[in-house]
């Protein structure tokens, strides 16, 4: 061949550690160590024996490249020939499991390379898979006498995972969704965690609840610096709130599976920066029946024997007409004030209506709200709601003191 061809990673370097050696004074070398250690061009002066360098080291090695952050690799060819040679074209591909990308930066061919000159490229390309990889350059050309020329060279590396994602969903008594995600940096090396965001579905609306605020300023809960050391795993908390046209929606906000994704960016080392992006994230739609009883107000304490006001919301989930029959039934505790069995009217499909109730309760402690029986006239059908909340009662006396 006349043309040589060279690859290399481009990386960040790294910082030089430096394996303290010391004694006490009192041992035989002395100060010895000590002082050798303080005249070390490498350690951090004041802090010889904590392994901190001031030098930086180029990679000796490919190192771990992991999935999100961006492969970076120098190619040089090199014409080591004493002849010039015609029609260059240096092409660089990059074979996954599912797919092959073109990496070259330009796809025209050089005219001609001198002796001992060179013709470089720098590529590029995110990281967007998991497993093996294949780097294979190839290289055309033509010799003085004509004779057309092509080799092709290979490289082969693994792309690792580097943070493992767990996510678990609580759906509230209203149409809000919570969403915990664990994510574990399951590196070698400390990540800076520069952003953790949850894009919602075009039905919800987001809060993140990973703030505090802190004389009127927001502060973090895992304070200013966010590093997340290697094999450590910190939990975002995420509310999720169906958006106004779609809350009135009980059937569509039902069926919603999809909430959204996680898009986490983190940087490493020396600010090498990586992205992930999770598939969208699905939840088990909460069954809730033809008709949906939910409470909108009801107050924490209460006084024994004293009545209370509470209030409900009566949603028809189904895709038909009711017509609506309100049973109160009394239980050892808990006791209804007003008629039962008077009629709601009519509740059209995805409609709701508001209803404000009385109640007492003869028994202290926390006691259960149960007892609510509403019945569709239509199909004859009932419908039983117990332990729909609880309330803490205690006497008159105690709450007042």
């Amino acid at each position: 061949y006349f043309l040589i061809f060279a690859v290399m990673r481009l990386t960040k370097p790294t910082l030089f550690t430096n394996i303290p050696v010391t004694c006490e004074e009192r041992d035989l070398p002395g100060n010895l160590f000590n002082q050798l250690m303080k005249d070390d061009p490498s350690t951090v002066k004041g802090a010889e024996t904590l392994m901190l360098g001031e030098m930086l080291t180029l990679p000796q090695n490919f190192g771990n490249i992991f999935l999100g952050e961006t492969f970076s690799s120098y190619i040089s060819v090199h014409n080591d020939s004493n002849q010039v040679v015609k029609d260059i074209l240096v092409k660089a591909d990059l074979q996954t499991s599912s797919q092959r990308l073109n990496l070259s930066a330009s796809s025209a061919a050089v005219a001609e390379l001198k002796p001992d000159c060179c013709i470089d490229d720098v590529i590029h390309h995110e990281v967007k898979e998991i497993g093996t990889h294949i780097l294979v350059c190839a290289v055309s050309y033509t010799t003085q006498t004509g004779e057309k020329m092509y080799f092709r060279k290979f490289f082969k590396f693994q792309v690792l995972k580097p943070l493992d994602v767990k996510t678990k969903f609580y759906n509230a008594e209203t149409d809000e969704v919570f969403l915990e995600a664990q994510i574990q940096n399951i590196t070698t090396s400390p990540m800076f965690m520069e952003k953790v965001s949850l894009e919602p579905s075009m039905m919800y609306k987001v809060a993140e609840l990973n703030a505090v605020d802190t004389a009127g300023e927001s502060e973090s809960t895992f304070g200013s610096r966010t590093y997340l050391q290697p094999m450590d795993t910190r939990q975002y908390l995420y509310c999720l709130k169906p958006k106004q046209e779609f809350a009135e929606k009980a059937g569509v906000i039902k069926g919603v599976t999809v909430i959204g994704k996680l898009d986490i960016v983190w940087k490493t080392n020396l600010g090498e920066r990586g992205r992930l992006q999770t598939s969208q994230l699905q939840r088990m739609a909460p069954g809730y029946g033809d008709v949906r009883l939910s409470l909108e107000t009801i107050p924490d304490t209460v006084n024994l024997e004293e009545p209370f006001n509470i209030t409900c919301k009566i949603t028809n989930c189904s895709e038909r007409t009711m017509d609506l029959v309100l049973e109160m039934c009394n239980t050892n505790a808990i006791h209804w004030c007003g008629v039962s069995g008077r009629q709601l009217g009519k509740l059209h499909p995805s409609s709701s209506l508001h209803l404000a109730l009385t109640l007492l309760s003869s028994v202290q402690g926390l006691q259960s709200v149960s007892g609510l029986r509403l019945t569709d006239t239509f199909l004859k059908r009932t419908y039983e709601y117990d332990d729909i909340a609880q309330v803490c009662v205690v006497s008159s006396e105690v709450k007042q003191s």
